[in-house]
């Protein structure tokens, strides 16, 4: 997958909601989302619209692949 779609950081969280995350706290524009058992924790911009390399770096942190990302957007 060579580009993201623009996604808001609301359906961000929802999809790594879909993936166990669960948000612990919010601290202005950024919403904290943590995972047991895994050690990193992703700080996710709630914007309108997500930057393509913010996005990416989050994925990535989260331990899934972009394309089950994408496959979790599709549902």
């Amino acid at each position: 997958m060579s580009r993201y779609p623009q996604l808001s950081g609301k359906e961000v969280i929802s999809i790594f909601q879909m993936f166990g995350w669960e948000i612990a706290r919010q601290r202005g524009s950024h919403v904290i989302l943590v995972k047991e058992n895994h050690e990193a924790t992703l700080a996710v911009p709630n914007h309108k619209e997500i930057a393509q390399g913010t996005l990416r770096s989050l994925i990535r942190s989260s331990g899934i692949t972009a394309v089950e990302f994408y496959d979790a957007l599709m549902k």
